[in-house]
């Protein structure tokens, strides 16, 4: 078992709601990346893409805001990966 998976079991349900209310109130992708920034910062629960994952495995939100999220991250890695690419 991973750490991430222990540490979002771990959650109380009033956390676990938290974070999927600010992440159903990103509006627009430059809102979560903020957010996804924000978290990675200040959670020791790990990075939010695999907090997404739990959520999902957990059941506690659909596949279709998932897959919307999680496309937005990694489209986002995979820009920041190209650009480091472009300058090397």
């Amino acid at each position: 078992m991973n750490t991430a998976k222990i540490q979002v079991n771990a959650m109380s349900k009033s956390t676990r709601e938290a974070i999927v209310d600010k992440l159903r109130a990103c509006q627009t992708d430059e809102q979560l990346l903020a957010y996804d920034a924000q978290f990675n910062i200040e959670s020791n629960t790990g990075p939010l893409y695999l907090v997404i994952c739990e959520f999902l495995h957990n059941r506690t939100i659909s596949r279709a805001i998932a897959a919307k999220w999680l496309k937005t991250l990694l489209e986002d890695r995979e820009n920041k990966l190209r650009m480091v690419s472009v300058k090397a």
